[in-house]
């Protein structure tokens, strides 16, 4: 092949079940050697690779022992870096229709196994009541243990109707459940809206696709058409990223024209970039998306809501309106996935996905391992009382990217106080009850309603853990004003 990179812009955090990933080529750079060759390490895999191919007990193609090694030093870097075989090129490199099916999941790995990252609204994981955090220790009885996210794919896919069984550990409750679940073709609308009342408008993002900047401009310029807006509120939870451009455009709907939204920064030629609220960051064909938004986006009263699994592009969005003032967060810290992945070919059927820059706020501020913490900390607990499951976050994956803001070590306090909390919740599991098919921004959805209250100029009512023995009701009454 040529002796250039191509390469991928992604800030997404996983590998996605029963939808395709739709990725822009964009830059390339130089791909020479830097560094000398390490010629006895280089000789000693020579030597390990003739024992396996003449000693080992079965034979093994030399095109599997190469695979496998670029594989394990390439997984072994960090979570989201890793080898893609000729299936996992050819999804990354082909922009698909998602006509296959699917059971809805975003992936990564942790400790071995494969690791729910987020269900995809209303998709048979959501409905079924799979988890973000949870560890997928098996697919249709066969273990998942070592495999890399692009097998575990292609395992879980299958033509609409067909069966699978998946098996859950649930850490929280260390308990191990089993999912029998149909795909289904998965057909993801990534953007969902409604007025809730005269002016005061809701927008759930769920990705960042090539869509995303064009629809989120469209349904608020028609809603503000029939009324005024008065208020926003930006749903970002359980989002687990997407296309980079797309999270530089919906920043853009509501920042001055010209404001900065993210930096990278990284080793390789291209990867120190300023992307700024301005139609050549964000303008995928040549036309500006956001050409008839009208002008009162950029100051109308907007809520961003985040959680846990809130990642990566829209760790971006979060962290470039909260630099800005522009917007008040709420709900509690985002996943903290911090990094830039670019798709290098290896040939013409094979790659890797390698992490090559982190990203920061505006103010400076290394998302990777630490999140965007909201303005306003509220649990998410629905009027029943259901307590939100807590969710492991980006500096819980084994060997994962430490970010320069990074706290490697937690004090005696934090750990005291986490675990205090935990042992608060056990009530509200041992209930039973679950967010099973959740369905955010309805009369249940508890943060929802503190978000509108937001916007609206009235008092927030915080929940705390200590509220978990009591339901959400109950604690409606004591009403503290937002700070």
């Amino acid at each position: 092949m040529s002796g250039k990179w191509q390469k991928v812009t992604w800030v997404g955090a996983g590998a996605t079940i029963g939808i395709a990933l739709s990725l822009a080529l964009n830059v390339t750079a130089n791909r020479d050697a830097k560094s000398a060759i390490p010629v006895d390490e280089l000789r000693a895999f020579s030597e390990v690779f003739a024992r396996i191919k003449n000693d080992y007990v079965e034979p093994v193609s030399d095109k599997k022992l190469i695979e496998q090694a670029i594989s394990g030093m390439v997984s072994s870097l960090d979570p989201h870096s890793t080898f893609l075989d000729e299936n996992a090129f050819k999804d990354l490199r082909t922009t698909t229709t998602g006509k296959f099916g699917g059971v809805g999941i975003e992936i990564g790995t942790e400790d071995g196994f494969i690791k729910v990252i987020s269900p995809i609204d209303e998709t048979p994981a959501a409905k079924a009541g799979i988890r973000a955090g949870d560890l997928i220790t098996k697919v249709d009885g066969e273990s998942t243990r070592g495999l890399t996210t692009t097998k575990a794919v292609d395992m879980m896919r299958g033509n609409p109707g067909t069966k699978v069984r998946l098996e859950i550990f649930r850490k929280e409750d260390r308990s191990t459940q089993t999912f029998a679940l149909t795909r289904e073709q998965i057909k993801i609308q990534g953007v969902k809206a409604k007025m809730v009342e005269p002016g005061i408008s809701f927008i759930r993002v769920r990705t960042f696709n090539e869509t995303t900047v064009a629809d989120v401009a469209k349904v608020l310029a028609e809603q503000n058409a029939q009324t005024p807006l008065k208020g926003v509120v930006l749903d970002l939870r359980n989002n687990p990223g997407g296309l980079l451009d797309a999270a530089v455009g919906l920043s853009a709907i509501f920042l001055p024209k010209d404001a900065l939204v993210v930096y990278t920064e990284g080793r390789m030629e291209g990867s120190k970039t300023r992307y700024m609220a301005s139609k050549e960051y964000y303008s995928r064909r040549g036309g500006d998306p956001l050409a008839n938004a009208p002008e009162i986006l950029k100051t109308v009263p907007l809520v961003v809501l985040t959680n846990g699994a809130a990642a990566s592009a829209s760790e971006i969005v979060a962290g470039a309106l909260q630099d800005h003032k522009r917007a008040t967060l709420m709900g509690t810290t985002t996943f903290g996935k911090g990094s830039v992945q670019n798709i290098i070919p290896l040939s013409q059927t094979s790659g890797v996905k390698l992490t090559t820059s982190r990203y920061f706020t505006p103010n400076g501020r290394s998302i990777q391992g630490t999140g965007i913490e909201p303005d306003v900390l509220i649990d998410q607990l629905t009027w029943d009382g259901v307590m939100s499951p807590k969710l492991q976050r980006e500096k819980d994956l084994s060997h994962h990217l430490v970010g320069k803001d990074e706290k490697t070590e937690a004090s005696a306090d934090e750990d005291l106080s986490e675990s205090a909390q935990e042992a608060k919740l056990i009530k509200v599991r041992e209930d039973g009850k679950k967010l099973k098919g959740f369905d955010w921004g309805n009369e249940k959805d508890f943060l929802y309603s503190q978000a509108l209250n937001k916007v609206k100029g009235l008092p927030v009512v915080r929940s705390t853990v200590e509220a978990a023995g009591t339901t959400a009701k109950a604690a409606v009454p004591a009403v503290t004003p937002t700070k």
